[in-house]
């Protein structure tokens, strides 16, 4: 018998003949999280398996609970066969270590060739405890204990404890995409939720020093290493808005200032996303939240791009957003008091029912063609993995 890290996949299993894909893709991506751990993986359509070290249980099990594409992690032991005297002799050796007074059992047989059933194992295995055991009882319904047998082809599988993961499909199974990560609460969120539907991350911040600081840029690659726990390293492109944001905010009427400027935002991001090879934009927008997240004012911004536009946070309200952030522990930083541009020469009454003819006309106000590829072209790309914050000693 020896212990052993079991995860189950959950969603994945619905891919059927594509399935290996998306294993060897979460093989990768566990292998990466687990770089510097002693350990060994081997799995098949229905199960990974991962040996270790008994101390290096822990910071496995908290590493695995930051990957993608996995339903359930489960501290099991795996037995030399099936035999239902292995299995018998397994259970008693292992209950010694452990208190209870209410219990259930639970079988799961993948093979079914095996000569009993799953109920009848759960049954002669119930036996085996409450003789084993003094004042216990079984109780189906609430136990302090659940043991759970898993028969498999050549292995029985026996496990008390389980963990959630965090489901979804491996980071990078769909492809990339260009997250547009400002300073705020949203933009993080949304990375997240994009990762956890199989979407690898780059992203793109715009600055407009001196208008905003060195403190802003630091806390969206602060940000970006936070979701990069999750997606093994994130390409921050980082572009010098002051320019195009200066001739918005002269010859534009004010109260387009922020369409306009988003406008351009996406234009640029467009073309650094076709450049990076990513197949979609991902932001941070909810409707109605302000006055550029209202139906009318997405749909003037939206038509200046081709590429499509992933809003995972739009159905959401700002409460539901923050709790996220604070599970994924984006929140405090989030919060750091450093303005982005998209804050900075906010108008006083923006409007919520921009109109695209309007915005058109007021375009041919500024040269933003060659303004847009002056800033694609000098853009920075700044690398970032997982390493400590440099806005750990602020919090």
């Amino acid at each position: 018998m020896r212990k052993l890290i079991i995860i189950k996949y959950g969603e994945m299993t619905t891919k059927k003949d594509n399935i290996g894909l998306f294993l060897r893709k979460l093989k990768d991506n566990v292998t990466i999280m687990l770089e510097n751990e002693p350990i060994k993986i081997t799995y098949d359509n229905g199960r990974m398996f991962i040996t270790c070290q008994y101390e290096h249980f822990e910071s496995v099990l908290n590493k695995l609970k930051k990957v993608f594409g996995i339903h359930e992690i489960i501290v099991g032991y795996e037995l030399e066969n099936s035999e239902i005297e292995t299995i018998q002799e397994a259970l008693k050796d292992l209950l010694t270590k452990i208190e209870f007074k209410t219990f259930k059992v639970e079988t799961k047989r993948s093979n079914k060739n095996y000569p009993l059933k799953s109920l009848e194992i759960s049954k002669i295995l119930g036996g085996t405890v409450l003789k084993e055991k003094e004042n216990i009882k079984v109780d189906v319904h609430n136990p302090e204990l659940t043991i759970h047998i898993e028969i498999r082809l050549n292995n029985a599988y026996i496990y008390f404890e389980t963990h959630k993961g965090l489901g979804g499909y491996p980071v990078g199974t769909l492809g990339k995409g260009l997250l547009m990560l400002s300073g705020g609460i949203d933009s993080p969120v949304s990375g997240y939720l994009a990762m956890k539907r199989g979407v690898k991350l780059e992203a793109i911040y715009f600055e407009s020093l001196p208008h905003t600081s060195n403190e802003a840029k630091q806390k969206v690659e602060s940000l970006a290493r936070i979701l990069s726990e999750y997606n093994n390293e994130i390409k921050l492109h980082v572009i010098n808005f002051t320019e195009i944001q200066e001739n918005i905010y002269k010859k534009i009427p004010h109260e387009y200032l922020i369409t306009i400027m988003r406008r351009m935002m996406y234009r640029i991001s467009e073309q650094i996303a076709r450049k990076g090879n990513c197949k979609i934009l991902i932001n941070g927008e909810s409707i109605g939240q302000v006055a550029s997240q209202t139906l009318t004012s997405m749909n003037a911004i939206n038509e200046v791009v081709k590429i499509p536009v992933i809003r995972p946070v739009a159905c959401f309200d700002k409460l539901e957003i923050i709790d996220l952030a604070n599970k994924i522990n984006t929140y405090e930083t989030s919060i750091l008091p450093f303005e982005d541009c998209c804050t900075i020469f906010v108008p006083d009454h923006p409007v919520i029912n921009p109109e695209i003819s309007k915005c058109l006309e007021y375009e041919e106000r500024i040269p933003y063609q060659e303004l847009i590829k002056k800033a694609v072209q000098n853009h920075e790309i700044i690398k970032i993995t997982k390493q400590e914050n440099k806005f750990e000693d602020i919090l």
